[in-house]
C-alpha cells in the first residue's frame, strides 16, 4: 500500500513566490525518530562511561594525596633537623666565648702554638639562607634543595664543633693563673747570680712565699716528672699539650706523681728552698716547645 504523502508550502514574503515540497509520511517518521533517539543514545553512552572515569579520577586524586602527604612528612622532618642543627650551631657559638683573660692569653701565644689548635676563633653562628625554589618547582626538586641545605649545615656544624673544641682545649692548656700568692723577688731575663754576682739568664720568675705554701698548677696537664732535679731541687714538670709545659722548682715536697692528670688550680707541691736557693721561694717557668718565655706575658694580675 502506498504511504500517504504530505505537501509542505514554503512562501517568500518579499517576492510572494510559493514552493511546494511533497514528502512521504514514512520519511517524516524516520527523521523524527532519528532526531529523538540520537540524543538518547548519546546520553545513555555518557551515563555508561561516567562511573569508570569517575573511579579513575578518584584513584588519581588519592594517589596524589598520598604522595603530597609523604612529601609533607619528609620535608617536615628535614625542617626539624635543620632547626636542630641551627640550634646546635648557636649553642657552639655561645660555648666558644672565653673570658677576657683567657682570650688575651691565647692571643699572646706564639703563632706556632695557636696553629696547633686549628686556627683560633669561631665564626658567629648565622642562620643559613634556604635555597630559592620557584613557584612551579616540583616536590622532588624542593626535597632535593632541603636535603642539600641539611648536608651543608651538617658539614658546617662538624667544622665549627672541631674549632670550638680545639680552642677550648688550648685555653685549658694555657697557663694563665699565678701558681702561688707571694711577691716577685726576681724577674725573667738577665740578672746577677744571687750567690756569686756573675751575670746569668734567669729562665723564669722567682716568687717568694712562706715555706709550705701550696703551689698550684697553672693549667690543665699531665705531670711528666716529680723529683730531684739539680739546681731546681725538688721540681715538678707539667706538660699541657700544644708544645706548652711548666716547671716548678725549689719545692719542699710533692703533692703529685709522674703520669698524674692535674687541673688548673690543683695543688702539685709546696714552697721550699731545695736546690740552689737562698730562701723559701718558687721558681716558675713556662716553656714553649722546650724554650722558656716570660711568664708575665700570659699571667693574669694577682
Amino acid at each position: 500500500m502506498r504511504s500517504p504523502r504530505y505537501t509542505i508550502l514554503i512562501a517568500n514574503r518579499n517576492s510572494g513566490a510559493v514552493r511546494r515540497v511533497t514528502v512521504a509520511r514514512r520519511t517524516v517518521g524516520v527523521a523524527l525518530a532519528g532526531v529523538t533517539c540520537i540524543p538518547l543514545l548519546i546520553g545513555l553512552g555518557a551515563r555508561t562511561a561516567d562511573p569508570a572515569e569517575v573511579e579513575l579520577l578518584r584513584l588519581n586524586n588519592e594517589s596524589l594525596r598520598q604522595e603530597n602527604e609523604s612529601y609533607r612528612v619528609a620535608t617536615g622532618e628535614l625542617a626539624e633537623q635543620i632547626a636542630s642543627l641551627q640550634a646546635a650551631l648557636t649553642q657552639l657559638g655561645d660555648q666558644s666565648l672565653l673570658d677576657p683573660t683567657a682570650r688575651q692569653a691565647l692571643e699572646r701565644l706564639p703563632a706556632v702554638v695557636r696553629s696547633r689548635a686549628a686556627g683560633g676563633g669561631v665564626e658567629a653562628a648565622v642562620t643559613p639562607t634556604p635555597p630559592h625554589a620557584s613557584a612551579d618547582a616540583s616536590p622532588d626538586s624542593t626535597f632535593s634543595l632541603l636535603r642539600g641545605l641539611l648536608g651543608s649545615m651538617e658539614m658546617r656544624l662538624a667544622s665549627v664543633k672541631s674549632r670550638v673544641e680545639s680552642e677550648q682545649a688550648l685555653a685549658r692548656a694555657t697557663p694563665t693563673i699565678w701558681p702561688i700568692v707571694g711577691w716577685l723577688s726576681s724577674a725573667f731575663g738577665n740578672r746577677r747570680d744571687p750567690f756569686d754576682g756573675t751575670p746569668e739568664f734567669h729562665a723564669g720568675l722567682d716568687i717568694a712565699a712562706d715555706r709550705g705554701t701550696p703551689v698550684r698548677a697553672t693549667a690543665d696537664g699531665t705531670v711528666l716528672t716529680a723529683g730531684l732535679n739539680g739546681n731546681y731541687g725538688y721540681s715538678v714538670l707539667v706538660e699541657h699539650g700544644f708544645g706548652i709545659s711548666t716547671r716548678f722548682g725549689h719545692l719542699s715536697r710533692f703533692a703529685v706523681r709522674p703520669g698524674q692528670r692535674v687541673r688548673r688550680g690543683e695543688a702539685i707541691g709546696f714552697v721550699g728552698s731545695t736546690g740552689r736557693a737562698t730562701s723559701p721561694h718558687l721558681h716558675y717557668e713556662i716553656l714553649m716547645n722546650g724554650k722558656p718565655i716570660n711568664p708575665l706575658v700570659l699571667l693574669a694580675r694577682p
